[in-house]
């Protein structure tokens, strides 16, 4: 009896353009692999709900347009990414407003820490966003009722008892850490 031989058919990569045609909802692309965003805690989502609605109240407020988005997709220069809370400006709103991924990091990112994620993790994500046309990243904690505000030139701090407001994008927003984390 003849036998025909077994073909094994190699696995493809899942790679980053393929992530950027067809993003799976909350998985990020991180060095070749798809990662589950995760550590999502009641007072996670909570804070993430806190700062859309401050942001989205302080730009229709202030008129100066723009979107402001939870958990959507951007390719930076190197992963595809899904910032906690971003803000698009009108005029990469009106470029980019239509497509499935944003083709770069949004202006203003924020990052909510889950007690599982690692700081520097976190730090890394905040520099990435920056080298890939961010401008400004708000990386929260929670559990230690700080905001650390990072772009190009400064990374501040704010703590509890504190205002903490933008300084580059959404100009003029600021709001007191308590009230963002409560």
């Amino acid at each position: 009896m003849i036998t025909s031989p077994v073909v094994v058919k190699k696995s493809t990569e899942y790679t980053l353009e393929d992530w950027v045609q067809n993003p799976p909802e909350k998985k990020e692309w991180v060095n070749g692999q798809l990662l589950d965003k995760n550590g999502m805690t009641l007072k996670h989502s909570r804070i993430q709900g806190n700062l859309y609605f401050y942001w989205r109240s302080y730009k229709d407020s202030s008129e100066q347009g723009g979107k402001v988005y939870t958990d959507v997709p951007c390719r930076t220069n190197k992963q595809g990414r899904y910032p906690d809370v971003a803000y698009l400006t009108p005029e990469l709103e009106t470029e980019f407003g239509n497509e499935k991924v944003l083709p770069q990091s949004f202006p203003l990112s924020a990052e909510i820490v889950s007690p599982t994620d690692l700081a520097e993790d976190v730090i890394a994500k905040a520099q990435e966003y920056l080298e890939s046309g961010g401008e400004e990243v708000w990386l929260v904690f929670p559990e230690n009722k700080w905001v650390i505000v990072v772009t190009q030139e400064s990374r501040l701090i704010f703590i509890s008892g504190q205002v903490v407001n933008t300084q580059k994008v959404l100009n003029g927003f600021s709001i007191p850490v308590d009230e963002l984390l409560s």
